[in-house]
């Protein structure tokens, strides 16, 4: 088993206020968790409103399976129109069975 995981941090440029933050960062959380049923939650800056930091988490049979459902996670937050990255350092751990 392996265990991939890692955090989106996110600046959002147009957001103008906590509600408006919520819904592009809600909007986001849900497609990729529909999209590809990894574990995917905001984890951090909560209070800011520019700023978001969402986890995602995922478990595979195998390395790479993992590396390609994160680099998904990736390319789908790329295409979020109102939130750029500014940093993504996913890890893929092998776990004991």
């Amino acid at each position: 088993m392996f265990v991939g995981y890692g955090v989106l941090d996110l600046h959002l440029p147009h957001a103008r206020d906590l509600k408006s933050k919520r819904r592009v960062v809600k909007g986001l959380v849900d497609r990729l968790h529909a999209r590809f049923r990894v574990s995917v939650a905001e984890t951090g800056a909560q209070d800011l409103w520019q700023r978001a930091e969402v986890g995602v988490a995922v478990v595979g049979r195998d390395a790479s399976e993992v590396e390609r459902a994160l680099d998904q996670v990736l390319a789908l937050a790329e295409q979020e129109p109102e939130a750029m990255i500014l940093a993504w350092e996913p890890r893929i751990v092998e776990g004991d069975e």
